[in-house]
């Protein structure tokens, strides 16, 4: 089997980061809904492991900053994450958000085509295990509403600042497109990109030059960047030649604007 993803990859413009940016708790099916609400039809997010297998939607290692829990989230099963309150910590109004399952999300987001950015956001330690059980999470589900039949659903993009993590994702199901996530150029990022058969790079947009575009288009990548909130940054990115930024202004940009 080819290691490579099976047809070109389709970037949005723009992507809500975490479902509505700040707006509404981050990784909840509120905030997906209240970015939806607000005109965004593509979303990032970020998927780890229960410690029995669950994918679900959390950024940190641990639970504390956007949940009522305590200590490392995948280090707990699915039934007691599941018990959490994630929206309180953001606002009242969110008070009882519970955590959101990747399944769920998915059965949210394929049948209206909104189209998801899936970071692979590994506990630390788990990062090959976590790739490997993402990646055919991701295939499972998409075939479940339809790829590959006359107007399913586009994959996702799986991307990752852990190149362990793309690596057996890639190993599972090659034909998913993937992206290197980058905070820094540190040496030998690219020749780490091309090892993976990446798609795209994901970049801080600060390390962003017309001259790297220019670089990373030459290899073939599509280019993405987060996490830009300012209109006149976006303006100059896009410019530069970007394919797709990454935003918590869900009102004052993209659609939402």
């Amino acid at each position: 089997m080819s290691t490579f993803p099976s047809a070109p990859l389709s970037i949005p413009r723009w992507i809500a980061h975490r479902g509505a940016g700040k707006r509404a708790p981050e990784n909840t099916l509120a905030a997906f809904e209240l970015g939806w609400q607000h005109g965004w039809r593509a979303f990032e997010c970020d998927v780890k492991l229960s410690a029995d297998g669950v994918p679900f939607l959390l950024h940190d290692a641990t639970l504390e900053r956007t949940t009522d829990g305590q200590g490392v989230a995948g280090e707990r099963p699915w039934a007691e994450l599941a018990t959490l309150d994630a929206g309180s910590w953001h606002s009242p109004a969110y008070a009882g958000e519970p955590l959101l399952r990747l399944d769920t999300l998915v059965d949210w987001a394929l049948p209206r085509g909104a189209w998801l950015n899936l970071e692979i956001k590994p506990t630390p330690g788990t990062e090959a295990h976590t790739g490997r059980a993402v990646a055919e999470a991701v295939d499972r589900l998409w075939r479940r509403h339809g790829h590959g039949a006359p107007g399913g659903p586009a994959w996702p993009l799986l991307t990752s600042f852990r190149p362990e993590a793309l690596l057996t994702a890639r190993d599972a199901r090659a034909h998913l497109p993937r992206g290197l996530l980058l905070d820094s150029l540190w040496p030998g990022c690219w020749a780490v990109a091309r090892q993976l058969q990446c798609v795209a790079v994901v970049l801080n947009h600060r390390l962003w030059t017309p001259a790297l575009v220019q670089q990373c288009r030459d290899e073939g990548w599509r280019l993405l960047t987060y996490t830009v909130n300012d209109a006149e940054r976006a303006a100059t990115l896009l410019q530069w030649g970007l394919d797709g930024i990454i935003t918590d202004a869900i009102d004052t940009l993209g659609p939402g604007a």
